[in-house]
């Protein structure tokens, strides 16, 4: 929770946002002018009834009625068209600026570490980068704005009155501190409950995300009712944040209604019982003027309060925004060396890293890669296999030791040049809700639908892809959901092949996928590994018989080297890996 939970509004904060603003001042001043107009035509309304009721009416002067009739009729039209201009374009100044930071926060959040994912809640940074975003537009739309417009249509009406009826004007003016008061505490209050409101959405579109995502387990595991009761009980959370807010609500403004009735109440008082008691007279055309003015004087404030709910909810916004704006989770991009081709040589050297602090997952692992040569690296889960992937990627950074490609430290390659040269195939694909074309390309200029059916054809999944209804135009729909498990991974498959790489790695892409399936893969491995540095993690025996060496893992540690023959022959942990894990296999 925001640790300045009792300020009723972060001015340094808002003064950020403001710089969001600076491409578009144009239209802000354009705003700010039609905020100063309505106040001027708000308050000249009651200016014009009052001298119609002083000057026109009570002197039956005809004349002098059209034509203030008229000067009204002017003033409305006036309000209206300055009204119109300050809805449209308030509100667009706060779509342009919430895409604006929309676009920053989603480049911010491509460029962090996958640690950062790791420990970061999918749905919550759905909630920012979505109704988060929505809220910060409403600062400008519904919030800063109007009350801008409010708080200078007050100043007008309290100088008019003044000028119009001192007297009158103290009568308004004691009752006012009151109004302000409540005003201040009901602001106070409900910074409280909105930042509590924010929180209990972001935990209620975190479950429900979490929830559909994984709902094939929720329903084989039976835990329908289980998952019920926590939605409700999240779900009761959220409802009594709101109710706090519309408790607050239903206290303030019954109270200043009852404060601004009473104001109205003590104007005809006191300026009918001057007339009656002819101790002054006061001109009616003033107490009608005077009763309008209240009213102006007063409402603002209650706008003033609803549109600080407004402006409270898009600042808590705003302050959650800019805090993963702030967070430099970020891969360092420093390296300056960016290279058209490159050879595949990978070496290791001493690494050692840890997804968490003082816990290493690998200790100390070297190794060298020839060019165009193919390794496996085999091992029990949790030995390291996937960790090494995540490391020449750049997907974390290592604690020590070195990783170099071609001889370079990759902390020296830029890094869309490294991973443009390395393409993965993991188990566990992820393919969007797009055209199998899409999906392939991932919308590449510069790979054509001729070079997707060639390489298809190339790698034997052409005739599986045009069996489907459109071909390569097939939406597949949310993560691939139209398609099988080994048609996906055939389709990562193409997806790596495609883009010509020239380090391969297959991260366990055999495993979980039927015999059919299983052959064009051998298939497509054996293709797309020709002539190409490859990494295979597998647990098939087929893909580790045919590498050239085998990199053996037991607990963050290259434990044996060697060919299959060879470390068979060694009768160590391979030969144990083998006999409990692949001869099942090889005897089936």
């Amino acid at each position: 929770m925001d640790k300045d939970t009792g300020k009723a509004f972060d001015f340094r904060l808002f003064k950020r946002l403001l710089r969001h603003v600076r491409p578009y001042l144009t239209t802000f001043y354009g705003v700010v002018l039609a905020a100063i107009l309505l106040s001027a035509f708000a308050v000249l309304t009651p200016i014009l009834v009052g001298e119609v009721v002083d000057n026109a009416i009570t002197n039956k002067d005809g004349d002098k009625l059209l034509i203030l009739t008229l000067a009204m009729l002017g003033t409305l039209i006036g309000e209206v068209l300055s009204q119109l201009y300050f809805n449209y374009y308030a509100n667009w100044l706060g779509e342009s600026v919430i895409m604006d930071i929309r676009i920053k926060l989603f480049d911010h959040l491509m460029g962090f570490k996958m640690k950062y994912y790791d420990n970061s809640s999918i749905g919550l940074l759905v909630t920012r980068a979505v109704t988060d975003m929505q809220r910060i537009g409403e600062i400008f739309s519904q919030g800063f704005f109007v009350i801008v417009s409010d708080l200078l249509k007050m100043l007008v009406v309290a100088v008019v009155m003044i000028v119009a009826n001192w007297k009158l004007s103290l009568i308004v003016f004691a009752v006012l501190p009151i109004i302000l008061y409540a005003t201040r505490l009901f602001q106070k209050a409900m910074k409280v409950a909105f930042i509590e409101v924010r929180a209990q959405v972001s935990n209620l579109n975190s479950f429900v995300q979490e929830r559909i995502t994984g709902m094939k387990i929720v329903q084989l595991f039976t835990r329908e009712e289980i998952e019920k009761e926590k939605f409700r009980k999240i779900n009761e959370k959220h409802q009594n944040a709101w109710l706090k807010t519309v408790w607050y609500n239903s206290i303030f403004f019954p109270v200043a209604e009852i404060v601004s009735s009473i104001t109205v109440g003590l104007i005809v008082w006191y300026g009918g019982l001057q007339n009656v008691a002819n101790i002054s007279r006061e001109e009616y055309g003033t107490i009608f003027m005077f009763i309008l003015l209240s009213s102006m004087l007063f409402r603002p404030l209650r706008q003033i309060a609803d549109k600080f709910n407004t402006l409270q909810m898009g600042m808590v916004a705003a302050n959650r925004v800019f805090k993963i704006l702030d967070t430099s989770s970020n891969i360092e991009d420093l390296g300056t060396v960016e290279k058209q081709e490159v050879e595949g040589r990978i070496e290791f050297k001493d690494v050692r890293f840890g997804y968490l602090e003082n816990e290493e997952v690998l200790h100390g692992i070297s190794f060298n890669v020839n060019a165009g040569e193919t390794i496996a690296i085999v091992g029990a889960t949790g030995a390291g296999k996937s960790t090494i992937i995540n490391l020449l990627n750049r997907f974390y950074e290592i604690n020590s030791g070195a990783i170099l490609v071609d001889g370079v430290n990759i902390k020296d390659y830029k890094l869309n040049s490294l991973r443009s040269k390395i393409a993965v195939v993991l188990q566990d694909v992820f393919l969007f809700a797009d055209t199998i074309a899409n999906n392939i390309s991932l919308k590449n200029q510069d790979i054509s639908l001729g070079d997707m059916e060639q390489a298809a054809k190339q790698i034997g999944v052409h005739e599986f892809i045009s069996s489907l209804p459109g071909g390569y135009t097939y939406n597949i729909k949310e993560r691939g959901t139209m398609l099988s498990s080994g048609q996906r991974q055939l389709i990562a498959f193409l997806r790596a092949y495609v883009s010509n790489p020239s380090i391969l790695v297959l991260d366990e892409a055999t495993s979980s996928v039927d015999t059919y399936s299983e052959q064009l893969i051998q298939r497509a491995t054996e293709k797309i590994t020709e002539g190409r540095t490859s990494i295979i993690i597998a647990h098939r025996l087929a893909t580790i018989k045919k590498a050239d060496r085998i990199l053996v893992m037991q607990d963050g540690k290259i434990v044996e080297t060697g060919t299959h023959k060879e470390l068979l022959r060694k009768k160590g942990y391979y030969q144990n890996l083998y006999e409990s894990q692949f001869l099942a296999e090889e005897v089936a």
